[in-house]
């Protein structure tokens, strides 16, 4: 089992970023989303996600997955590598626990850019974080964007589709909702949940000259 520990405790001059657990349902639009916030907040960055799926075309490993065969997947999970792992549309995907620690540790807020079942798995081992869902505008949208894709057969994007209806009704669940019905919108709302969980007096970084002299240390 790695060492590394979820936590997000941390004394007034130690840096350590705060995770935002962002789920939708397949096509919603979680990964876009998260990409242009990374842009647009300085400080973000997203935990490259562990999966056994094929690439699609223009993915590359590193960037957008890490591509793992069954074998070297199983055995990661064994040696208790992954965060959370979950099995979605007969793929598996995963967080590692030490890749997110390091990005932490170096004060970065870390998008964990994941399902449904990875978020509950999270909500469960009591990982603290922001649980954020991300809504398409209506079914018939979402389905237009996954035939889009043009990636699936007929059957199997039915699957999708009836899947993310079970996956939707679990938004009450989350601490935030967005609906991305326009990406800049959608967008600078997540970019707005980001900037306000920074502000929390819990997770202030107090190593300035303010701090120091209300506290009486240096006045």
């Amino acid at each position: 089992m790695s060492k590394h520990k979820i936590s997000n405790d941390r004394g007034p001059q130690e840096p350590c970023g705060w995770l935002f657990v962002v789920s939708s349902p397949s096509g919603g639009g979680k990964t876009t989303l998260a990409e242009a916030t990374i842009v647009r907040v300085p400080g973000v960055t997203r935990s490259v996600t562990s999966t056994t799926r094929p690439p699609r075309p223009g993915e590359q490993e590193g960037r957008d997955y890490h591509f793992l065969s069954a074998a070297e997947f199983e055995a990661q999970r064994a040696q208790g590598e992954f965060l959370e792992w979950a099995t979605v549309h007969g793929n598996r995907y995963a967080t590692s626990r030490q890749g997110v620690a390091r990005l932490r540790d170096q004060g970065l807020d870390v998008l964990l850019v994941i399902d449904c079942q990875g978020a509950a798995s999270l909500r469960k081992q009591g990982v603290a974080a922001s649980y954020i869902f991300i809504l398409p505008p209506s079914l018939e949208e979402l389905e237009r964007r996954l035939r889009r894709r043009n990636s699936e057969d007929e059957a199997t994007l039915r699957r999708r589709l009836a899947i993310a209806r079970e996956e939707m009704a679990h938004y009450p669940l989350y601490d935030y909702v967005i609906v991305n019905d326009e990406l800049g919108s959608a967008t600078a709302q997540l970019q707005a949940i980001i900037i306000a969980e920074r502000c929390r007096v819990g997770r202030l970084r107090r190593d300035r000259p303010v701090f120091a002299q209300l506290e009486g240390e240096g006045a």
